[in-house]
């Protein structure tokens, strides 16, 4: 199964130029079956997939529920929550790293390193907790090994971590106009009708691709060398972000470490 497995949309990334409807035709003219939305911190355009599209278009097509996480101290970090399972800190970015895996794998889901050899502050490797990547890569579930934004020696440097680590390396165009959606792909030898199966795929031995074709229109092609002040402009935005949700992320953390689902609630009662 052909999916891209970064994509950002323009109802729920800010700097995201392409609807979800336009990136689902434009994936399924290039022959993809799926998709994974990967908008920063929000399931906005999620949601707008179920209230207006899922069930009356694209019945052949499978969209996934993904999110791009940005973190305090390790950059982007994509992830993917089991079918049905949702955690509103995901929507509170500013996390440390190590507590975002906890949370992740204890609600059952999985998540990866964003371009890791990428960017300053927006890249695990280019951050303070890439100095410790061999305590925290092993941590992972998989590791974006290709990006169509990326140049080469990014990916390459992103295949030989998972490499080294032994962990599937997936694919994805990073998409935030039409004209990149469907430069990158996972290739997963497994039929994904839902977030679980997807986890459950990278979880297992079945045999998972990436690659696709590098896209060259991105910003940091566009304005070359000032691209530093667009890094540091992000590095003071992702501060001041983070310390503003700081108090919403204290209380979700509070609700979280006895949270459990409206169903779990009910079958609780029962049993008490």
């Amino acid at each position: 199964m052909k999916i891209d497995m970064h994509c950002h949309t323009k109802e729920g990334s800010l700097d995201g130029k392409i609807t979800l409807s336009d990136t689902i035709r434009t994936l399924q003219e290039k022959g993809y079956q799926g998709m994974l939305i990967t908008d920063h911190n929000s399931y906005k355009a999620y949601r707008h997939y179920e209230k207006k599209i899922k069930g009356k278009e694209f019945p052949d097509f499978v969209v996934l529920r993904g999110i791009e996480y940005d973190t305090i101290d390790a950059g982007h970090i994509i992830i993917v929550m089991p079918a049905g399972v949702r955690l509103p800190i995901l929507e509170l970015r500013g996390l440390p790293v190590s507590l975002l895996i906890d949370i992740v794998h204890h609600f059952g889901g999985i998540l990866g390193p964003a371009h890791p050899c990428g960017e300053k502050y927006l890249s695990l490797m280019n951050t303070r907790q890439g100095k410790k990547a061999k305590l925290l890569i092993p941590r992972f579930d998989f590791i974006e090994t290709y990006n169509a934004c990326e140049p080469p020696e990014s990916n390459q440097a992103a295949f030989e971590l998972a490499k080294l680590y032994g962990k599937p390396g997936t694919g994805g165009s990073d998409s935030h106009r039409e004209n990149c959606a469907g430069f990158g792909y996972t290739m997963i030898d497994a039929d994904i009708k839902n977030e679980t199966d997807l986890i459950d795929a990278i979880r297992s031995d079945v045999a998972i691709t990436a690659n696709g074709k590098r896209y060259l229109h991105t910003t940091k092609q566009k304005i070359g060398k000032i691209n530093s002040v667009l890094i540091y402009s992000f590095w003071f935005y992702n501060k001041f972000s983070a310390l503003f949700r700081q108090h919403k992320r204290k209380l979700e953390l509070l609700e979280n470490h006895l949270y459990v689902y409206p169903t779990q609630r009910q079958d609780n009662r029962k049993a008490g």
